[in-house]
């Protein structure tokens, strides 16, 4: 705590939006920084990177070394290598290209409908999230179908840092312009909501998710355990 106070103090008259440790051993502490714009980071990276700390009580003097994170974010080379060389996909065929984005971590509050009462996402207001980017032809929240961690084996609520739960989804485009600016505006940055500060991961879909057969044989794997189930409530009677 001591080290992060200094650190905040060599900053001058500037300030970290917010200051954690990623990492701690008995030869260094690393911490990551936020900071409110962009442009600030050449600032802060000069009154840190090469500079020293000496603490109470400690002999040796800590230095210091800072360096912009780079943030893992899927390029377009990423996306276009993978559908070009993938055997098992087809380009003409929506969900088989480079057309879906995966967006992992949301919390479920910030797209709930408020006069619903739920915390519950909502598909609705997700498309109206991410139709800014392009016309969506298709979204898919697996957290609201009762049926799929059944068939997938999967748990689909997740609990964040604060205790908020937290949902992934699929949001298709129509047209590969609409995914390349949903990309590019995401890329680097942070899903925020008023008020409230959190964070989303984004990439691309590599597992067809949002392919017709991929749909189809979700809606036959439901029928199936709507089937069973009722089988189920027949024996029970």
């Amino acid at each position: 705590w001591e080290v992060m106070e200094r650190l905040k103090g060599m900053v001058q008259h500037h300030q970290f939006s917010t200051l954690r440790i990623s990492k701690s051993t008995m030869d260094f502490i690393r911490f990551e920084g936020e900071v409110e714009n962009k442009s600030l980071v050449k600032s802060f990276l000069a009154c840190l990177d090469g500079k020293t700390i000496k603490l109470s009580g400690f002999s040796d003097i800590l230095k210091v070394r800072a360096a912009e994170f780079k943030v893992d974010f899927p390029t377009r080379h990423d996306w276009d290598s993978f559908f070009r060389d993938a055997k098992d996909m087809n380009e003409t065929l929506p969900g088989e290209r480079p057309d879906t984005i995966h967006l992992e971590g949301l919390p479920c509050k910030w797209f709930s409908l408020k006069e619903s009462g739920s915390e519950k996402p909502s598909e609705e207001v997700l498309v109206r999230v991410f139709e800014r980017f392009g016309e969506i032809r298709n979204v898919d929240i697996p957290m609201l179908d009762p049926y799929r961690e059944e068939m997938t084996g999967r748990n689909f609520h997740t609990f964040s840092f604060g205790g908020h739960l937290n949902f992934e989804a699929y949001v298709q485009y129509r047209e590969y312009a609409g995914f390349i600016q949903a990309m590019s505006a995401l890329r680097g940055m942070k899903l925020m909501f008023k008020g409230e500060d959190g964070k989303a991961v984004v990439s691309f879909d590599s597992t067809k998710h949002l392919s017709d057969a991929s749909i189809k044989k979700r809606q036959l794997e439901r029928q199936k355990l709507q089937e069973l189930e009722q089988q189920r409530e027949e024996q029970k009677r």
